[in-house]
């Protein structure tokens, strides 16, 4: 596996969605914040970038890590992941949520 090249995340707070850049095409991920947690509802990743969905998952949860609050994955792509990385990321999750 090879590393993970920096990713340049944006917030775009009036869309409500993080954004990044992979080939020159831009990913979202859309999401609704409430109190001190952020709710990630669904993610896009335009034709031919599949490949950086992991990475940008994981570009997102540091992000969240670094502003100290919860996550809550309802986008089915964004659980899926969580579920394959439970051990890792498991901290980022509200107190009572499993995923």
């Amino acid at each position: 596996m090879e590393a993970m090249a920096a990713i340049e995340l944006t917030d775009n707070e009036f869309l409500r969605q993080f954004e990044a850049t992979f080939d020159g095409k831009m990913a979202k991920m859309e999401y609704s914040a409430q109190d001190r947690k952020i709710f990630l509802t669904k993610i896009v990743m335009p034709a031919g970038t599949e490949e950086h969905m992991n990475d940008f998952i994981i570009a997102v949860f540091n992000e969240v890590k670094e502003r100290e609050i919860s996550l809550v994955p309802t986008s089915p792509e964004i659980a899926k992941f969580m579920r394959a990385n439970r051990r890792k990321y498991k901290r980022l999750l509200p107190v009572g949520i499993n995923i």
